[in-house]
């Protein structure tokens, strides 16, 4: 067992994995990786095109192999792809431990399907196959957008028993797209006799953006409002519908765990698909640094943190089951956003597409950092 001096491996026991929102090849190759999980419990990894594009940007510990596959001729592109599937297959087996001890509940890292395809369910089935083969671990799991072309394509991979991190939730109603495919893919697989005891999958949904949205619509309402009450009424607002909005999508989580079809698939092995609270860093300076780990704590939950809310929340985070705490207040607080106009379903739509965006404008970075050493260190060597 962790030690328990360390808050982060506390968390496990209030029914909370704390994953790490990083991976670099120096963090596994130096025994970071292997650190975290003795101190504090590190449950499971999560990579993105973001995460990627700073640690093979970062300095020169790819250039090795950038060199040798530049000289078997390969693109930067499938430069690129390769230095991935290898960072996570060596983090995998890091974490092998913790996947086996746990039952095959934790211990999981992701990888991303290239985020060109978000809106292409067919490539993005092909790509998650290709992906899951190519790292060849049993606690590999492939990242899929919670799209509405998403959602087909993470049918069918469940189908197959493929581990799938759905990305890029910000919205009851994509969250309930989500958890309905995983309920429809297992009892696919129950009635095709094929196991869903190995099935894993999480539900990534996104928490401090929407603060960062719904903040700054609050902000032009500030600015037009008539008087100071009102001013003051729509300050109080600001930074509570992350939170809110998380706590609900929560309650619903619950519901479904109560709900007759769960309980007939849970005899049958099934795992829970867990909510995995992401994009848990605080972006506004004037939140607690720990606001999205403390607020969101609970049973059947992972909460994936940066670095720095990582070692933040190791300092002075607050242990205490919260998720479910003071859900009239979440309720209430949605209920007057909805009347000021903000529309909680529109605000996700919307952050989605720029999820997208952002996450597609970070794998371009992240070829062309790739293609640029590619370049240079062949004509070092041609030097």
């Amino acid at each position: 067992m962790p030690p328990a001096q360390s808050r982060l491996a506390e968390l496990h026991r209030l029914g909370q994995s704390p994953w790490f929102d990083y991976i670099s090849r120096e963090l596994v190759a130096r025994g970071g990786l292997r650190r975290m999980i003795d101190r504090d419990g590190l449950g499971g990894v999560t990579s993105n095109p973001s995460i990627f594009e700073k640690a093979i940007g970062g300095g020169t510990g790819y250039d090795a192999q950038i060199l040798e596959l530049a000289r078997e001729g390969l693109g930067a592109a499938e430069i690129f792809d390769r230095l991935a599937v290898e960072d996570v297959r060596a983090a995998c087996d890091v974490l092998a431990p913790v996947y086996l001890g746990s039952g095959g509940e934790d211990g999981f890292v992701s990888i991303a399907v290239s985020p060109a395809y978000a809106y292409d369910t067919e490539t993005t089935i092909a790509e998650a196959q290709r992906l899951f083969a190519a790292v060849d671990r049993p606690n590999v799991m492939i990242k899929i957008p919670g799209t509405r072309e998403g959602v087909p394509a993470i049918l069918e991979t469940l189908r197959q028993s493929l581990n799938i991190d759905v990305t890029l939730l910000f919205s009851m109603t994509q969250y309930e797209a989500v958890a309905d495919a995983y309920l429809e893919a297992l009892e696919y697989r129950l009635q095709h006799d094929l196991t869903i005891r190995a099935t894993s999958s999480v539900a990534s949904f996104f928490v401090s953006r929407v603060d960062t949205l719904v903040d700054r619509l609050l902000d032009e309402r500030i600015a037009a409002a008539a008087d100071v009450a009102e001013r003051r009424r729509l300050e109080a607002l600001k930074g509570t519908a992350a939170v809110a909005n998380a706590k609900v999508v929560y309650e619903r989580f619950r519901s479904y765990l109560s709900g007759r079809d769960w309980q007939l698939i849970a005899a049958s092995g099934a795992k829970v698909q867990r909510i995995l609270w992401a994009s848990t860093g605080t972006k506004d300076p004037a939140y607690s640094d720990v606001q999205y780990v403390d607020e969101l704590i609970g049973e059947h939950t992972v909460n994936t943190l940066p670095e720095v809310t990582w070692k933040a929340f190791n300092h002075h985070g607050t242990l205490a089951r919260t998720v479910d705490r003071h859900l009239d207040d979440a309720h209430r607080t949605l209920r007057e956003l909805g009347q000021l106009g903000i529309d909680m379903e529109r605000v996700g739509a919307q952050l989605q597409v720029e999820g997208v965006a952002l996450f597609a404008q970070a794998f371009d970075q992240a070829v062309a950092i790739v293609e640029q050493k590619r370049g240079e260190l062949l004509a070092g060597e041609g030097g």
